[in-house]
């Protein structure tokens, strides 16, 4: 990669539904209000597929075709989200039920990413995939969260969606903006 390459920073995901994700944006401005805890409020209310990574600008438009391809061979499958959950002392989140159809799709992602892109997130390679959607984190200060997690372990939440595709989301120096969409199957 030359020294002067200008980069954009991605990461790829799936949103809920506009409802579904007003009902979680309503949530994280809670955390905010009573917790302290913003840094969520910086991407929409997502489920990460392929952790942040760097891509040169100038091949974006190559990138985002060959997404598009990978896209179209695959077909829609259902997400049910179902109360809260914690990465203690920092992270809280909407659970994402077990789902084996999302985790065959997330790992046929990342290897397509590792093969065509040489895309590796190096950081999380230890750590399994564990869908959620986060409510709070880096920002919480542990105090706050077991607060916070006294409050939420026995709260409900129930929502599902169809999964009709993913989105690359860009980050512009402030916040995560959805930069593309991606539909399954043929349009």
């Amino acid at each position: 990669m030359t020294k002067n390459a200008k980069l954009n920073h991605f990461l790829i995901a799936i949103i809920p539904l506009p409802e579904i994700e007003k009902d979680i944006y309503a949530l994280k401005e809670y955390f905010k209000e009573n917790y302290n805890s913003r840094a969520s409020l910086n991407s929409p209310p997502h489920i990460t597929l392929h952790m942040p990574f760097d891509w040169k600008e100038d091949k974006t438009d190559t990138f985002v075709e060959q997404l598009d391809t990978f896209s179209k061979t695959h077909q829609p499958f259902k997400i049910e989200l179902e109360n809260f959950g914690s990465f203690p002392p920092r992270v809280i989140y909407v659970e994402v039920k077990h789902n084996p159809e999302l985790l065959v799709f997330q790992k046929e992602l990342h290897r397509y990413c590792k093969k065509e892109f040489n895309l590796f997130n190096a950081q999380y390679r230890d750590l399994p995939f564990h869908p959620h959607v986060t409510l709070a984190f880096r920002d919480l200060k542990k105090p706050e969260f077991f607060k916070a997690w006294h409050e939420f372990e026995q709260r409900t939440y129930s929502a599902s969606f169809d999964v009709n595709g993913f989105t690359l989301l860009r980050h512009d120096g402030k916040q995560w903006r959805i930069f593309r969409e991606f539909y399954f199957g043929e349009k």
